[in-house]
């Protein structure tokens, strides 16, 4: 069971190779401190920082992200370390916030390699702190226990590292800080979409843009969604999540690192002030308000929408929590009853002891059907907001049954986030929300092909559920290709036994792929060869600020590399690229789409586990492998389908083609 600490609680430690997972509402700095007996840090070479991310036992993430996942062996750390103190700081000098207390709480947690939460905290109460002490790993006794700290300074770094009694803590401050900005510039997206004029959007470094610009989006929320399945030692930045507690990559907000090439995200600019939402129809005396598409805040109808998705998750998740929390209540205040009750020896004989269990069951089933009333209700509004919802999406936003796909049109920017699929719990499954991911997106996608724990895995035939898995990735991909403006967005397959040809069949005969689906190791290495090199030229370049020096025949926009049956087919090396596109492609336009049995591919041993985390897990059938660490629930994912005998994934491949001949790509 999941302990849930507050400031100054202690938990002990059951295991020693531990996960401290960090999900905030902003891009923060992750690092941790090795001390003595005291306390005290020895020297640099005790602490792990985005500029010098490993130590024995101890690994850290590189860059400053939302979302930090912090590898820990408490076995392997070095002789006299007798305390590790998890520290999160805001970046400096990026123009993002500048102190806690304007950001969503941190929320840690500490789990063990298969993803079961051992202990929380939650680090509220902060305001002016811009460095924060969040929880440590100390031994008493010869048994390591955590510990809720939640220290803030409001000094920044260097104030906490000197407290810790680290040498020179302003010059170590500097530096780190330093790297994170290094590391900034890796976490880049793609150029911007082209102007109406066919134009690549330029700016030049110091070169006023006199539009007039509408402040950018808030933070997306942490994705809520991870996958327990994915395990292993090694830190990856996430999302949730996305929504989800999976944890985000790096962020893709940061600010421009200047260039001729704007590598930041995207931002969305009016002339305007947003126009209010949509006013509600009035509601009839003693009935809620009706619900209306686009009823939250936002600077378009996009991005209101995209907030409202998030705000149904967010209340279903409550409310399920909520109903949950009634119920296990009142099951323990029956056997609370029923132990006062029949502590009493009067009332084990005769008809007392009877009654007894009577009136407390009777309590129990009140107090549940007063939960569930309300449950209910909050249900049965989420359902009639959803009913008005959904009709109203965008095509990035709905699904392959809503219409809006038969009147879609390439667009000439990119959309806010892309729908991968819904989620939906046990209490009422016929709810279902979107799973939104944000582009351009911050981390590639698994589909397990395999036997999952779920009914309609089970059920299904091996090989059926492994070319379903393919035909999975090709319509995610349809998508990808369809929202993106023409050319700004290119597929790689790589299929090694060529087992695939079935599932390729609508993009090949669409003529949208970025080539033939590579075959045998050959194709394999001449690929993951070309990815690597474009991963490699646009880093340089960002980091030199020298984005005109790319070669001329290198595509700027992004690309996706779809992968099937991994990993047959791949030596030492080619496993050895793709974890290197896995962990640094999202940074600059490259991002990966496996398709494998996560089970079979187990036998290769722990190699793969960095590969696995750096990955969303989405299935081909519905399965509830997606946690939740805000509320502990298990969402059930269910992949986007196609309607039977619809030809929507092949207009819309056909009219991506079209899109690219007329814009001669």
């Amino acid at each position: 069971m999941t302990a849930e600490l507050v400031r100054g609680q202690n938990h002990t430690l059951p295991q020693t190779r531990l996960e401290i997972r960090v999900s905030a509402g902003t891009p923060v700095v992750a690092g941790a401190t090795l001390g003595d007996e005291r306390g005290t840090v020895r020297g640099i070479e005790w602490i792990a920082h985005p500029g010098s991310p490993q130590l024995p036992g101890l690994e850290v993430s590189q860059q400053a992200a939302a979302d930090h996942r912090l590898a820990v062996d408490l076995e392997a750390l070095p002789a006299g370390v007798h305390r590790v103190t998890v520290l999160l700081a805001l970046p400096v000098g990026v123009g993002g916030p500048v102190r806690f207390g304007a950001v969503p709480a941190p929320f840690v947690a500490v789990t063990g390699l298969d993803g079961s939460e051992i202990a929380t905290f939650t680090l509220t109460d902060l305001d002016a702190e811009s460095a924060v002490s969040a929880l440590e790993l100390y031994r008493r006794q010869d048994a390591w226990k955590v510990r809720a700290v939640g220290q803030g300074y409001a000094g920044g770094l260097a104030e906490m590292l000197a407290d810790q009694g680290v040498t020179d803590p302003d010059v170590l401050a500097g530096s780190i800080q330093e790297a994170v900005t290094r590391g900034l510039a890796r976490s880049v997206a793609p150029p911007p979409p082209r102007t109406p004029e066919g134009d690549r959007v330029r700016h030049a470094t110091g070169s006023a843009d006199h539009r007039p610009t509408a402040p950018p989006p808030a933070p997306a929320p942490p994705e809520p969604l991870a996958d327990p399945a994915a395990t292993g030692p090694t830190p990856t930045t996430q999302p949730h999540t996305a929504p989800g507690p999976a944890a985000a990559g790096p962020s893709a907000a940061g600010p421009s690192v200047g260039g001729p090439i704007n590598y930041a995200h995207p931002r969305r600019q009016h002339a305007a002030p947003p126009s209010p939402p949509p006013a509600a129809p009035p509601a009839q005396p003693g009935q809620p308000a009706q619900p209306v598409a686009g009823d939250a805040t936002g600077w378009s109808m996009d991005e209101r929408l995209y907030n409202q998705i998030w705000g149904m998750f967010e209340d279903l998740a409550r409310a399920v929590a909520a109903y949950r929390s009634a119920v296990d209540f009142a099951e323990s205040r029956m056997d609370q009853e029923l132990d006062r009750a029949l502590s009493d020896p009067r009332h084990r004989i005769g008809g007392a002891g009877d009654r007894a269990r009577e009136a407390a069951r009777a309590k129990r089933d009140e107090l549940a059907s007063r939960a569930r009333e309300a449950l209910d209700r909050d249900l049965a509004q989420l359902a009639a907001e959803a009913a008005v919802v959904e009709p109203a999406l965008p095509a990035a936003y709905a699904g392959w049954g809503n219409p809006v796909w038969h009147a879609h049109r390439i667009p000439m920017e990119i959309p806010m986030a892309l729908r991968i699929g819904d989620l939906h719990l046990p209490e009422r499954t016929d709810l279902h929300i979107p799973l939104l991911v944000r582009l351009p997106l911050e981390r590639g996608m698994w589909v397990d092909s395999g036997r999952t724990a779920s009914e309609a895995a089970a059920l299904m035939d091996t090989d059926r559920l492994r070319r379903l898995a393919m035909e999975t990735a090709v319509a995610h991909a349809a998508r990808l290709l369809a929202v993106y403006p023409p050319g700004e967005f290119a597929v790689h397959v790589i299929d090694p036994a060529g087992s695939a040809a079935g599932p390729l069949a609508p993009l090949v005969e669409a003529g949208v792929l970025a080539g033939p689906a590579a075959a045998g190791p050959g194709g394999v290495a001449s690929v993951l060869a070309h990815l690597t090199r474009r991963v490699d030229l646009v880093q340089m370049a960002v980091r030199a600020r020298a984005a005109d020096s790319l070669p001329p025949d290198l595509d700027t926009g992004e690309q996706l590399l779809v992968v099937n049956d991994f990993p047959h087919g791949f030596d030492d090396r080619a496993v050895t690229q793709l974890r290197y596109l896995a962990d640094e492609g999202p940074a600059v336009g490259v991002h990966l789409l496996m398709v494998a049995d996560r089970e079979e591919a187990s036998a290769y041993g722990p190699v793969l586990d960095p590969l696995w985390r750096s990955l969303l897990r989405i299935t081909p059938v519905a399965d509830s492998h997606l946690a939740d660490p805000w509320v502990g629930h298990a969402w059930t994912y269910e992949p986007l389908t196609i309607p039977p005998g619809s030809q929507v994934l092949e207009q819309v491949l056909t009219a991506v083609a079209a899109a690219r001949r007329a814009a001669g790509r």
